[in-house]
């Protein structure tokens, strides 16, 4: 038998989310945001939940090719560019849109001169300070695509550091509108956060991402409050269940001690599955339907849940870690100190992934 730990994906729940970020943006067609193998969730069940997409963004080419390789048609931006000239001769051979930020790869693709026009997305920085132009440097770069015979549409396209903040977006918005004013092209402005709470930004490409698993891009909005669904439930059993004495305590460390009589369980997931290790006891979890919380340290392989709140609980209960209704996987993160992005993205390759179509 294997090991019971799972990952479902749900497919309806994509679905579900895409639906939600076209209704908050209803002018704006939308890019799924795809990279780290679809948030944790997999290639294959994104090009089901994701099939009404206008494209597909993400950063790792060789992910681009596996989209093409599995029949995906419509436009893919590769939201970091060229990261070397082949990079710019896959874009010719795979049909792919390329973000330009930087100066080299302006001479990649004038030295390139693909026969294909090659559409990109031309980035300004608004004040993340990673990639991006600045508004002289955007100016000069236009110019210079805007010459170049292999060039096909130009957007223009920036990214925020604090859409998700009250007003955070509002001095990002302004610094690129006088960066690109009188620029042609189409704009790009929007992720998950400004999606669904900064009309303004929503222009003619939106870019959802965490949105589309099912997680909240805000720190005081669940993904309910959104209207968002989880695409993810990671699953596992109980293989275990001790009693505790006063006195005793649990795990590496010693850094759980009851207090009273208890049973906990022992459940198959540790930080080898990607479950935080710095995860806190009371964690929520669930088990057999009802919430209780983890007691001591995450292991590689296994954690532990106190009981008392599952009287009957006994080896073969089922475990929500999160994304089955009772846990949410934001609730995960704030325990441990990080966010449901980590969480989906640190999802060990040795859980399996299963793809539930129910619903689709």
């Amino acid at each position: 038998m294997s090991r019971p730990i799972s990952a479902i994906v749900s497919v309806a729940a994509m679905r579900h989310n895409l639906a939600r970020a076209r209704a908050l943006a209803p002018g704006a067609r939308a890019w799924a945001v795809v990279k780290a193998n679809a948030y944790g969730h997999g290639l294959a069940a994104a090009l089901e939940g994701f099939a009404d997409a206008d494209g597909m963004a993400l950063v790792e080419f060789d992910k681009a090719a596996r989209l093409r390789e599995a029949g995906w048609q419509r436009p893919i931006l590769m939201l970091e560019g060229a990261f070397d000239p082949q990079d710019v001769a896959q874009a010719r051979r795979d049909r792919l849109a390329l973000v330009v930020h930087e100066p080299r790869q302006l001479d990649w693709l004038a030295a390139a001169s693909p026969a294909a026009p090659i559409d990109v997305h031309l980035k300004f920085n608004s004040g993340m300070n990673r990639l991006g132009f600045d508004a002289a440097g955007l100016r000069e770069a236009h110019a210079r695509l805007s010459a170049l015979p292999g060039i096909g549409s130009i957007t223009l396209v920036t990214h925020f550091a604090n859409s998700d903040l009250p007003g955070g977006a509002d001095d990002a918005i302004a610094r690129f509108e006088r960066a690109c004013a009188g620029l042609p092209g189409q704009r790009s402005l929007a992720n998950s956060a400004a999606v669904l709470a900064v009309p303004d930004a929503h222009r003619d490409w939106v870019r959802p991402g965490i949105m589309l698993y099912g997680a909240s891009p805000f720190a005081d909005r669940s993904a309910a409050e959104c209207g968002l669904r989880p695409a993810m439930k990671l699953a596992s059993r109980l293989i275990a269940v001790q009693r505790l004495a006063p006195g005793d305590s649990v795990g590496y460390g010693s850094t759980f001690t009851a207090t009273r009589p208890m049973r906990i369980g022992v459940v198959a997931c540790g930080y080898a599955d990607g479950y935080p290790r710095h995860a806190p006891s009371g964690t929520p979890v669930a088990v057999a339907g009802r919430r209780t919380g983890t007691v001591g340290r995450v292991s590689m392989d296994m954690l532990c849940v106190d009981l008392e709140p599952v009287p009957g609980a006994s080896p073969g209960d089922e475990v929500e870690l999160w994304g089955g209704g009772l846990v949410d996987i934001d609730e995960v993160a704030q325990a441990a100190g990080t966010i449901g992005y980590e969480l989906m993205c640190a999802l060990a390759p040795r859980v399996p992934l299963v793809v539930d179509r129910a619903g689709a």
